[in-house]
């Protein structure tokens, strides 16, 4: 397990950021959408660092008594080291500390790393997307935790 702290987004973890969206999904964010969430109120992305290297994030939504996890991703050398588990604990706690009631999140079936991560930090699956994913299509599971 790394030494790592978790702090909120700021510009300079955006290019870095926007590397680390291209490695880990099929419709990568860019620099420009993650740089635009430092002005939304009810954005909050949070980075796990280590050092001066940055780990991983999380980006949370948070409107009225509702929690939405955007994306987290965890760079592959830092993977199976808590990092994604001590992101979603912050994120919960974000989003318990801005009034959510509650947190939900979509992940691919497919994910059983992921399934399991988010089952593991109290997720429990109470829906499905039809065709939510794309580049390869793929249904949703939409997992949801109560805070």
């Amino acid at each position: 397990m790394i030494q790592m702290k978790i702090i909120d987004m700021n510009e300079k973890h955006i290019p870095e950021l926007a590397k680390l969206e291209k490695i880990c999904f099929s419709q990568p964010w860019s620099e420009k959408s993650l740089a635009e969430e430092l002005d939304n109120r009810t954005a909050h992305f949070l980075v796990a660092e280590s050092g001066d290297n940055i780990v991983g994030y999380i980006g949370i939504f948070v409107v009225c008594e509702s929690c939405y996890v955007s994306n987290i991703a965890v760079f592959p050398e830092y993977r199976r080291q808590s990092a994604a588990k001590q992101l979603i604990e912050s994120a919960c706690t974000t989003a318990k500390n801005n009034g959510a009631e509650s947190i939900s999140l979509e992940v691919r079936p497919s994910n059983t790393a992921a399934v399991s991560l988010y089952e593991s930090a109290g997720f429990e699956e109470v829906g499905l997307r039809k065709n939510f994913y794309r580049a390869p299509t793929e249904d949703a599971l939409i997992m949801t935790k109560t805070l």
